[in-house]
């Protein structure tokens, strides 16, 4: 069906005659109907990717890549005097998730439609996200993100199941958003809600009582954990999820015509993260209600369930209090400490039981009930093994492997750079959009000036494109032919952002001397803290006070602008990526599990400047020592230090004069005139007493670090070449590759 006659269906009038609106409706509707026809459940066994997250981001663009009908709907539009960029502004970006882990999820499931594989992602409707940033007076707010609009991706389903807690019970009801794969099957990702959900509990902010379930329990992810109450209401959202999760895969393998002892050879469940660490008591305790025994159904449950860790850093692997569980699901809380019985029946090791010092602890679950745990990078994974899982690693090495995170090139490439894949695709055909290895052909033009002044050309543009995109939306003004120096991603102390600060800082007293770098800079951040982490909202109201200081210093700013973008998300992400110059990836060396958006940077043409740190590692094993720009004391070094417990940043301050100064500055009369002095003096105390990521040691290696990527930089030439180098060499980060691996070697669907 072409547009024309979509819209001359819906309006009975032309595409000229529509509004931009009405456009849009017609144009959802119509990739509604071509997903719906290529959806099936072929396969025997299927897979349920779970996850507390899926940052999908816009979906029309995307949508209509994979459908193979992009360049004729923009044609068909301009024909008539619109514009598909226009269009695509109406569009809402669904909250349903927040950073790297929601971003990896998504990618996931683009890829398995996109293979062909039997796989669906499995979360859960929220109504309002995390929440949505707004700046005022340099600091943080936290305000409601609604997306659901009546016209939306989603599609409700008649699929409802009564999910029991303690003393109440809620109705769910499940919401389809179609996945189209690329020239390939649309597989599900299946959101549950909760029938009796209220939004008018919410106002202008995101606090709401956290008493009643009935009405909040979907209303917005990661709710606020400062208190029991928030705590609480997570135990109750991780417990929906995974009940609906359970009791749809089992009705779907029965429909295929499992007996559910053979359950197995029907289903395969990836835990992603530990959110959905309750599927596992619950899957058992569904399966003795259809009459199968305790040992049977445990078995059952190890040959379905495989874990996927995120993190090195403990506190992100999550442990409930008994109290909790035994409040909010007491049905599970039995076959929990039977687990834990039958595993101190066996094992010595205390530091492996499920529930100890009135603890539940989910990963160790995962671990012990489930047939494979993998790490996300090449790094992450030695580090679990060797260190932060060493207990489990020697208790099942068998079920310990990587998978490099990966990323889906159709959107991260095709959708939000049309430009570079034009020019990938003259120049070496359109092969790599199934097969990303092929990039590597892009190296035999390393030497051929003319691609890279068209490389060079084509991010002119992009960078020229940001400029005027953040003008329109956020009034902010800069040179485009400036150094793009960005790090956008989650805000948390151990992605160093405040080390990033530090530098911005040190560069401004440094102009303020008279010492001008030869290339004007820009520097970008984008990230959102949550809003119980206080020190990352210090940290941001930091980074503002440095944008208002350093952006109207007439003496500063034609050399050094510094912007944080307001309310981080895929959207921005689509346009701050390919306009990158220099990628900011500088976590303290072993606290990143792997990262994605180093990925998305590299396939863009971006340079990275970072540590030896999750996937790190093997972008610079890939692209040799002359591509990319790494700094920082090593991962034993740090994981050494930890173990130590010595070490003193006031040690690195007292004896580093630019440190001094830079930390110092925080807390100046200059800061603290456009800053509020109780959150400055916290963050000054907090780096000078404690520094627990340690951005000291590291930091006169980062000023050297990207000193000389901004050197390196003034040789055009030279600069492309290393562009070129990293595109040519980021079709191993392609999600297809992952999610390939996953299925081979964990899930064997087919």
């Amino acid at each position: 069906m072409t547009l024309s006659k979509a819209v001359s269906q819906k309006y009975a009038k032309t595409i000229e005659k529509c509004s931009n609106e009405e456009i849009y409706i017609a144009l959802l509707e119509m990739v509604k109907t071509m997903a719906e026809d290529k959806v099936s459940n072929e396969g025997k066994k299927k897979l349920y990717y779970i996850s507390a997250e899926f940052l999908i981001g816009k979906l029309l663009s995307n949508n209509l890549i994979n459908l193979g009908i992009y360049d004729s709907v923009k044609s068909e539009l301009a024909a008539s005097g619109k514009s598909l960029a226009e269009i695509e502004e109406i569009e809402l970006e669904p909250s349903l998730g927040n950073g790297g882990l929601g971003r990896l999820a998504a990618c996931f499931v683009d890829s398995i439609a996109t293979l062909g594989l039997n796989g669906d992602g499995v979360g859960l409707n929220y109504h309002y996200g995390l929440f949505k940033q707004v700046f005022e007076n340099n600091l943080q707010k936290e305000t409601p993100n609604p997306w659901i609009t009546e016209n939306s991706w989603l599609t409700k389903t008649d699929i409802t199941y009564p999910v029991q807690f303690g003393g109440f019970t809620v109705q769910s009801r499940l919401y389809d958003i179609d996945v189209v794969g690329y020239n390939n099957r649309t597989t599900k990702l299946r959101l549950f809600d909760i029938e009796s959900v209220d939004e008018s509990i919410v106002g202008d902010t995101i606090d709401f009582n956290k008493d009643e379930i009935e009405k909040n329990l979907t209303l917005f992810l990661y709710p606020d954990d400062s208190d029991d109450k928030g705590r609480l209401l997570r135990v109750y959202q991780q417990y929906f999820m995974v009940s609906n999760a359970a009791r749809l895969l089992i009705d779907e393998a029965v429909a295929k015509g499992s007996n559910l002892h053979d359950l197995a050879d029907y289903a395969a469940v990836q835990i992603n993260d530990t959110h959905p660490s309750m599927v596992i008591p619950e899957l058992i305790r569904l399966l003795q209600e259809r009459g199968i025994l305790m040992d049977e159904a445990i078995e059952i449950v190890q040959k379905v369930c495989a874990y996927t860790n995120h993190t090195i850093l403990a506190e992100a692997l999550e442990k409930w209090p008994i109290a909790f569980l035994d409040k909010a699901v007491p049905q599970l809380m039995p076959i929990i400490r039977e687990l834990d019985n039958r595993i101190r029946g066996k094992v010595s090791d205390e530091s492996t039981y499920i529930i100890k010092d009135g603890l539940v602890h989910m990963a160790h679950m995962d671990i012990h009930y489930g047939y494979s745990v993998n790490g996300v990078a090449y790094l992450h994974t030695e580090i679990l093994k060797d260190s932060e899982l060493n207990n489990f690693y020697k208790l099942y090495p068998e079920k310990f492997n990587n998978k490099t995170n990966g990323i889906t090139f159709r959107r991260w490439l095709m959708s939000c750079n049309p430009e570079l894949s034009a020019m990938i695709t003259d120049l070496i055909g359109e092969g790599w959009k199934k097969d990303a290895n092929e990039l590597e052909k892009l190296g035999n033009f390393v030497n051929d000036d003319a691609v890279l002044d068209r490389l060079l050309a084509v991010k002119a543009g992009k960078k020229a494109e940001l400029k005027n995109y953040l003008s329109m939306t956020q009034s902010m003004n800069f040179d485009e032919n400036s150094i793009f120096d960005i790090q956008v991603k989650r805000l948390h102390e151990y992605k160093r952002q405040q080390m990033n600060a530090l530098y911005v800082i040190h560069k401004y007293f440094e102009i303020k001397e008279g010492k001008k770098p030869k290339t004007p800079i820009t520097v970008f951040f984008g990230a959102k803290a949550a809003p119980a982490y206080i020190i990352a909202k210090d940290i941001i109201h930091l980074i503002l006070c440095l944008q208002t200081i350093i952006n109207n210093d007439p003496e500063v700013s034609p050399y050094l602008k510094v912007f944080m973008v307001e309310n981080y998300n895929v959207t921005l992400a689509e346009k701050m990526i390919p306009a990158c110059d220099i990628s900011e990836q500088i976590s303290l060396a072993s606290k990143e599990a792997s990262g994605t958006g180093n990925m998305k940077f590299m396939l863009n043409g971006a340079v990275t400047l970072g540590t030896m740190d999750g996937a790190n590692v093997e972008i610079a094993e890939l692209v040799g020592e002359d591509n990319i720009f790494t700094f920082g004391e090593d991962s034993q070094t740090v994981i050494d230090r930890y173990a130590r417990g010595d070490y003193k940043s006031r040690d690195y301050y007292e004896e580093n004069e630019n440190l001094k100064q830079a930390v110092d500055f925080i807390v100046s009369d200059t800061v603290k005139a456009v800053g509020n002095s109780e959150n400055l003096e916290r963050l000054y105390k907090e780096l000078l007493n404690k520094d627990w990521f340690m951005t000291f040691p590291d930091f006169d290696m980062y000023v050297e670090a990207r000193e000389k990527a901004y050197d390196a930089y003034a040789d055009r030439k030279a600069w492309a070449k290393k562009m070129l180098v990293n595109i040519s060499k980021a079709g191993f980060f392609s999600s297809d590759r992952t999610i390939e691996q996953y299925n081979k070697e964990i899930w064997k669907l087919n």
